[in-house]
């Protein structure tokens, strides 16, 4: 087994990557197109790590593969048990990211709800750009904030908002506050 790599896997909306170090998760891809297109992006992001095969990756890795694997399958999982590696993370970013990770699947909360808990609703847009540059999709899961209003607002994973919706779909998800559900 390998301390540090990267591995691609097949998941219900197609092949997503995985990539660790010594500390824990460093990034976590949603697919792109092509898998191939998944695993150029992943040695992109991370030149210094190799791709492993199965079975190669750490027990802790290959737990984390299963439970994205049955999130995006369309159980009801929690993934804070995931141990991600945030070096190099802002302390900004950091705090969104928790919050975030304590969405459950099937709720969603909006960037406005997220910069309130933060101590500050001008915070939004600022909490919207950190869930941009999120590098754990589905682990930190941006797809369950949206925008104002309950709108869907933007995605930065290939496919875009309709790439979130779908997530969305899988979960069952439904808004948090008194506006229209999203299906």
């Amino acid at each position: 087994m390998n301390p540090t790599g990267f591995a691609l896997f097949d998941t219900a909306i197609g092949a997503c990557g995985i990539a660790w170090g010594p500390r824990g998760l460093v990034g976590v891809q949603l697919p792109e197109a092509q898998e191939g297109a998944t695993r150029s992006r992943m040695a992109r992001r991370f030149p210094a790590l190799r791709e492993c095969g199965d079975g190669e990756a750490p027990p802790d890795v290959q737990r984390a593969i299963a439970s994205i694997r049955a999130l995006l399958d369309g159980e009801a999982l929690d993934l804070a048990e995931i141990v991600l590696d945030l070096e190099g993370i802002s302390e900004f970013h950091r705090r969104v990211y928790a919050i975030a990770r304590r969405i459950p699947p099937g709720r969603t909360r909006t960037y406005g709800d997220i910069a309130e808990e933060l101590g500050d609703k001008g915070l939004a847009r600022a909490v919207g750009q950190a869930l941009g540059l999120n590098p754990f999709a589905p682990v930190v899961p941006c797809h369950r904030v949206l925008a104002a209003g309950g709108k869907w607002g933007g995605f930065s994973a290939h496919g875009g908002a309709a790439s979130k919706l779908r997530m969305l779909a899988i979960e069952g998800a439904r808004p948090d506050s008194d506006t229209e559900p999203l299906f």
